[in-house]
């Protein structure tokens, strides 16, 4: 039999080399007074934005909540990256993201991870100018120091960032998840096309069936 043979995405993760990846859970965008939001007034948001507020805010997030209470638990790594600039004006961005408009001052309120999911002193959060947080900050490096091999992502948007990630992530040779009820994105159809789209990278599962892997492999 060939090595191809033995090789597979469909793989349980180690926990003890395993991080859970949160991408832009943050005010900017997770909140909607946040500042992506602000040339836009309650009926255009509405229009625009009303199937993410509602998505987020009855399923995606009470998931992430879950996620990150049943990694914790186990002592899974539980990392965030945030879109943040590491100057005021921006002028640090990508170029994507100034054509598209997006700057979140260093330090700003609107760089903040939401409350329900705010990090412990002792986890890292990684502040991207881009929409891959594996090409704007040092993740790659910090992940291989800690003897990561798996992930777990979740967040928004599920087309967009979270996708970014995980073809980034399984390019670089981790074995990646994606929990599927715990991303969101701007509509229902977007959000199902983009994990067909990458399932052909990454395994899937859903936040239940993944806290009970966890809690199963946790306790080996």
């Amino acid at each position: 039999m060939t090595v191809t043979a033995f090789l597979s995405r469909e793989v349980e993760i180690e926990p003890a080399h395993t991080a859970l990846l949160f991408v832009d859970v943050q005010n900017y965008n997770c909140l909607w007074e946040g500042g992506e939001y602000a040339h836009l007034n309650s009926k255009e948001k509405d229009e625009r934005y009303g199937y993410f507020f509602r998505t987020l805010k009855d399923s995606a997030l009470p998931n992430m909540v879950r996620l990150q209470k049943g990694c914790r638990a186990v002592g899974i790594e539980v990392t965030y990256t945030i879109i943040e600039s590491l100057t005021a004006d921006g002028r640090d961005r990508s170029l994507d993201y100034k054509i598209t408009g997006f700057n979140v001052p260093r330090g700003s309120p609107d760089a903040k991870v939401v409350k329900e999911l705010a990090p412990t002193v002792d986890e890292i959060v990684f502040p991207k100018t881009s929409s891959s947080v594996f090409i704007s900050t040092n993740i790659d490096y910090v992940l291989r120091n800690l003897g990561i091999k798996y992930l777990i992502i979740a967040g928004c948007l599920t087309d967009q960032c979270v996708d970014s990630a995980v073809r980034d992530a399984c390019d670089l040779g981790y074995l990646v998840t994606v929990a599927t009820d715990a991303c969101v994105t701007q509509s229902a159809e977007r959000h199902e096309w983009s994990l067909r789209l990458n399932q052909g990278y990454c395994r899937q599962r859903t936040t239940q069936q993944l806290l009970d892997e966890i809690a199963r492999l946790g306790k080996r």
